[in-house]
């Protein structure tokens, strides 16, 4: 599986991206805490599994303890709240030692830091459940069983029409909501074209899963192409993370703090 090298530097670089397109709400210390998590988060508990194995703790524990924290999910259920609570509070550390910035002078929120948690969570798993196990991981499995792979894949015409109209709704409604002459805001264009997005890909992944699991005997949803498990995959590991942390941004309007005022007595909203 994909060792510290990859995770760090994924999660760095698109962090890193991140910073420039926001202008530095995406902070560095966003960057540094998406990163921790996206590499040591979820392998804490192979880790755990490792100590207690080298220190003859019981297999059985730590199968348990990995089988817990080395999940996409269990590990935000489980450790999310208490990360939040110290990264929180190294955020702050950060600030007043001053050895990484948060270009907004204040300290990260236990909410951007729960979001931060998360994020790096799914971002670990899009490189594990691609890289992992001999490309032979549960994730990589389902994803490849969605396609169609016992000889060619027949060309349905119901299938032609339907992929045909769900694209050409996507591309008209997309061009519709950012026409020209349109007086709605940018923010409001970019709020209905991600309405969109997401209403044409579940009607594309419900008419993939009607296809592979409704019908019977089955038939290719779309040809030899494993549509519904890309979709899915890419949903969970790739857009989601990436929504979590722009979700975590700093607002843009950020007040202004004293001079006079050190960092430790300043009140802000925590929430």
């Amino acid at each position: 599986m994909p060792g510290p090298g990859p995770h760090m530097l994924y999660a760095l670089g698109t962090g890193q991206a991140l910073t420039t397109m926001s202008n530095g709400r995406f902070s560095p210390q966003h960057c540094i805490i998406y990163a921790l998590n996206a590499f040591m988060g979820p392998d804490l508990g192979s880790f755990s599994e490792w100590l207690t194995s080298t220190f003859e703790l019981g297999d059985d524990l730590g199968s348990l303890i990995e089988e817990l924290i080395h999940h996409h999910l269990y590990y935000i259920l489980i450790l999310g709240y208490p990360l939040s609570l110290f990264y929180c509070w190294f955020s702050r550390v950060l600030l007043q030692k001053g050895f990484l910035d948060s270009f907004s002078g204040l300290p990260l929120t236990r909410r951007q830091c729960f979001l931060l948690v998360s994020a790096g969570s799914l971002t670990h798993f899009f490189l594990d459940n691609l890289f992992e196990e001999n490309g032979q991981s549960s994730m990589y499995t389902w994803i490849l069983s969605t396609g169609w792979w016992d000889g060619p894949a027949p060309i349905n015409p119901d299938a032609v029409v339907v992929v045909g109209i769900l694209c050409a709704c996507l591309i008209g409604g997309f061009v519709y909501i950012n026409r020209v002459n349109s007086s709605k805001s940018i923010r409001k264009k970019s709020n209905e074209s991600m309405k969109l997005f997401l209403i044409i890909a579940s009607l594309y992944c419900l008419w993939c899963a009607s296809q592979i699991y409704l019908v019977d005997p089955r038939r290719p949803a779309i040809g030899e192409e494993a549509d519904l498990g890309v979709l899915v995959f890419l949903g969970i590991y790739f857009f989601l993370p990436h929504c979590l942390c722009m979700m975590s941004m700093n607002p843009k309007d950020i007040p202004d703090i004293p001079e006079h005022i050190p960092l430790q007595h300043h009140h802000y909203n925590d929430s």
